[in-house]
């Protein structure tokens, strides 16, 4: 930590504003806090002018600027990141204006309902003992005192404030968290309402500082979750760990990948939490991936490769990737390259002298640049403003020197390579046992290490020395139907001999249909068509010869002309086959199939089917995939409930657009949930939330009452994509757009509705116990013990898993307005994972919310644009 960087008060400040008392005015003073204590309570509808100004303005808290020097610099080094608090993001209160809450809406998570987890709990399926990666944290005193801290006369800075307080150890003791004017403490040194004062001598000018020290009320160890963390965060550090982005890795224990020029630094995701099984610390190992070689080293590479447009390729290559500097184990994003700058040009310090970056790095890191002309890479740091955007300060920069940074990550190449990502995943991907033997690692280090120890006994914890165990539930195998024979799902849920064997419940007859293909791959093409033709009838599709296009070669031109002129409204499907994949030429085709002349399409890699020993099951997989895009419905499962529609939503930011937001919508329209429909909303850069609601679902519900001639009774809508900070955001902007829409129907339509909020990157983890820790079987529940305190939430493993250990899918309903018993939907949604069309068996999330993913990346990465209506009620986009 470099000289002005303080750490602490940022992580401190933010828990001030969670925990201090609301209404009063801080404005960077604790006597502000002292004055609004002496007055008398506001009486029920009598508010003060006053104070409905500073809740309407700035919800009671202020947050006073920096005052670091440096702060109008225009470029400067990465210097230990001494000025981050140049940057430091302010927080901004919550939102005072309330959505109108429609009929049966439960509160939002974020101000817990005052749920039992009693009624939240399933009980359907057979008992099964889990271990997780959650450790209980023990608590030994009352609480935390929180102190108002006032300084006579004022101190602007505050530094010189931590300065000061810190002198006082004898009285306030070593363990404390200071964010400048609220001080926690695990010890009571003064009564409630008496006043302590201490006194400072400011070295600047030699004035005597008072110190004002009043206890203001004990926390409860609830309230206290976010300084806990900030506890959590001082152990990982005496622990000797880097923080790199939110992680913390350890880099004396590296672990290299010579052979691909690779490293592997070990770590841990961290959080200390409430949950229903009490204060826990979640624990989860993670691994960040280092390259040895240098930027420098890159563009080295690059140059011998491509001199004539070495510059556009290394601004495309390099821009937007993630480097690492060793010297301050720090992480940045390179947004531009300075071409016109090199170690020799200088910069203004914060002291306002001007100093080369090769004599700044020299002196302040005791580094040597060799290469003095190589240009500078620029980092513009990102910084939080007044909306839910990130912007970013224009007139801040900081340079980079390429020599002194390392590139992180990995390349498109690499991870198209089956050997770098395997040897990779040897080290990364870890069994149960293997996990849980770095659990116990963690605490032992924890434990042995006398200072981490006493940082924790000093606030009144104690980790536990196991990991917490939970029962869980499996439930019962699914049942697959196919038109005239079932099959159970088994015990690892794949079907994938049984879907290729029987016949699917509806089958599209191929009859019109174009085959396109480049003259090299005329043998390649041949085979496929006669293998399609051979293992179709097992599973009732006919399919007819097709009208064959041969091409010259393989430009996108040739492709398209050739194309054209076929399309008609006789013509099914449109089947090409490309001899390598390009994204310019997929982007092309599909937009030529899915805007401009709407049809159905399959792409296919010739390398795909170049393969005689795998020819028959790919084109098993191309004849189902085929058969959905035309309509089709492969198989399905029991869904109980009547009149029912199932809506999945999630969003793709676009980065070539400018971060363009597109939320894919797609909706059930038949009972057994075998037929979609779906629709695409475009929204505004970094935007998460969909707007464009209402003009889907009435498209959906109008697609809805064509199909079963009356509109839904029960709709239920899983939501992907949404974090825990936009939960109340789902809760009172997304759901009142679906009450709004329901309107559109009629004064007396009102259907029984709900939103789950389905997460994907969750760290929590779920290990069955048995002789050994083993993955626990697809269709297994946890709704206790790590669940969220105060919420509606369940974690289920619906996918098997055959190498590392499972991750669980994560639900929150958010909204329950179907009165479903915790069973039914928890049921429901194991159900809805096994009817995704591409892969016969279950996947991590219910089918419309992978389909919903599969059509907002489409569009985001190939079409850039709303595709065509005509192919809604199609999965075209398999």
């Amino acid at each position: 930590k470099a000289p002005g960087d303080n750490v602490e008060s940022r992580d401190i400040h933010v828990s001030a504003l969670l925990v201090a008392m609301s209404g009063f005015g801080r404005g960077g003073r604790g006597a502000e806090l002292l004055k609004a204590l002496q007055n008398p309570p506001r009486k029920p509808g009598e508010p003060t002018k006053k104070q409905d100004e500073e809740q309407a303005g700035t919800n009671g808290h202020t947050q006073q600027p920096s005052g670091v020097p440096g702060q109008k610099t225009a470029v400067q080094p990465a210097a230990g990141m001494g000025r981050a608090a140049l940057f430091m993001q302010q927080v901004r209160p919550p939102q005072q204006k309330q959505q109108p809450s429609p009929p049966q809406q439960r509160q939002s998570p974020e101000t817990p309902a005052k749920y039992d987890i009693s009624k939240t709990m399933g009980t359907s399926g057979s008992s099964v003992l889990l271990r997780t990666n959650y450790i209980a944290l023990q608590t030994k005193t009352e609480g935390v005192y929180q102190y108002a801290v006032s300084f006579e006369p004022e101190v602007e800075s505050k530094n010189m404030r931590f300065k000061m307080i810190t002198e006082h150890k004898n009285v306030i003791g070593n363990s404390r968290a200071f964010d400048g004017s609220i001080l926690y403490l695990p010890i009571m040194i003064t009564e409630k309402g008496q006043k302590l004062t201490l006194n400072s001598v400011r070295p600047t000018d030699g004035a005597t500082i008072n110190i004002n020290i009043t206890l203001v009320k004990i926390l409860k160890h609830s309230d206290c979750v976010h300084l806990f963390n900030v506890i959590l965060k001082r152990i990982m550090r005496i622990l000797e760990m880097n923080q790199i982005g939110r992680n913390y890795y350890d880099p004396h224990h590296p672990i290299g990948v010579p052979q691909h020029k690779l490293e592997i630094w070990p770590g841990y995701v961290n959080t200390i939490q409430h949950y229903d099984g009490g204060l826990l610390l979640m624990l989860d190992v993670s691994h960040r991936v280092l390259r040895t070689d240098t930027v420098l080293d890159f563009f080295y590479e690059l140059y011998s490769k491509n001199k004539s447009k070495f510059q556009e390729e290394a601004t495309r290559q390099l821009v937007g990737c993630i480097v690492l500097t060793r010297y301050n184990n720090r992480t940045y994003r390179v947004d531009d390259i300075a071409w016109d700058k090199n170690p020799l040009s200088s910069f203004v310090s914060s002291n306002g002298t001007s100093i080369s970056f090769i004599d700044y790095y020299k002196q302040a890191y005791q580094l040597n640049v060799e290469d003095t002309e190589q240009p500078l890479l620029i980092h513009r740091p990102k910084i939080k403003t007044g909306g839910d955007l990130r912007k970013e300060e224009q007139d801040q920069v900081i340079c980079l020197i390429p020599e002194l940074c390392c590139m992180t990550g990995l390349t498109d190449i690499a991870r198209a390579d089956f050997r770098v990502m395997k040897d990779i995943a040897s080290h990364t991907r870890l069994t149960p046992m293997a996990r849980e033997a770095c659990f116990k690692k963690f605490v032992e280090n924890v434990h042995s290490n006398p200072k981490a120890n006493e940082e924790l006994t000093n606030w009144g914890l104690k980790l536990d020395i196991n990991t917490m165990e939970a029962q869980g539930r499996c439930l019962i195998q699914e049942k697959i139907f196919f038109r005239d024979t079932s099959v159970l799902a088994g015990s690892h849920a794949d079907w994938g001999r049984d879907s290729v064997t029987n016949t699917v419940i509806s089958a599209v007859a191929l009859q019109s249909w174009l085959l396109v293909f480049t003259k090299r791959d005329q043998s390649k093409a041949l085979d496929f068509l006669h293998s399609l033709k051979r293992i179709s009838s097992s599973m009732g599709i006919k399919v007819a010869d097709p009208k064959v296009a041969e091409l010259p070669d393989d430009r996108i031109d040739t492709y398209l002309r050739a194309m054209r002129p076929e399309i008609n409204p006789q013509l099914q499907i449109i089947v090409a086959i490309f001899p390598t994949s390009r994204d310019d030429r997929y982007a092309a085709f599909k937009k030529l199939c899915c805007i401009e002349k709407p049809i159905p399409s399959q792409a296919i890699n010739a390398k795909t089917i170049s393969n005689q020993q795998r020819l028959k099951s790919v084109t098993q997989k191309i004849a189902l995939q085929i058969n959905c895009k035309l309509g089709g419905e492969l198989w399905a499962v029991d869904i109980p409930l009547k009149s029912l529609m199932v809506i999945g939503i999630d969003v793709y930011h676009d980065a070539s657009r400018g971060k363009k937001s597109i939320a894919g919508f797609v909706a059930s329209v038949s009972p057994h949930m075998t037929r979609w429909y779906s629709r695409v909303v475009m929204q505004s850069r970094g935007e998460e939330l969909v707007h464009g609601l209402k003009l889907c679902l009435q498209a959906a519900m109008k697609k809805f009452h064509e199909v079963n001639g009356s509109l839904p009774e029960k709709i239920i809508v899983f939501r992907d994509g949404v974090g825990d900070g936009d939960m109340r955001m789902v809760s009172d902007f997304e759901v009142p757009q679906f009450f709004e829409g329901f309107s559109m129907f009629g004064a007396d339509y009102k259907p029984k509705f709900s939103v789950v909020v389905v997460q994907k990157r969750v760290n929590a983890r779920m290990m069955s116990v048995k002789q050994k820790l083993e993955n626990p079987p697809p269709g297994t529940i946890l709704d206790n013990a790590i669940t969220k305190r105060g919420w509606y939430d369940y974690y289920l493993v619906s996918q098997h898993v055959t190498q590392g250990t499972v991750t669980p899918t994560h639900y929150m309903v958010v909204h329950d307005g179907t009165s479903l018993k915790p069973d039914h939907m928890q049921r429901l949604t194991y159900k809805l994972t096994h009817l995704y069309y591409n892969w016969p068996g279950t996947v991590r999330v219910p089918a419309p919310c992978q389909y919903a993913h599969k059509l907002a990346y489409l569009v985001g990465q190939s079409l850039h644009t709303d595709p065509s209506l005509q192919l809604s009620d199609r999965l075209y986009y398999l």
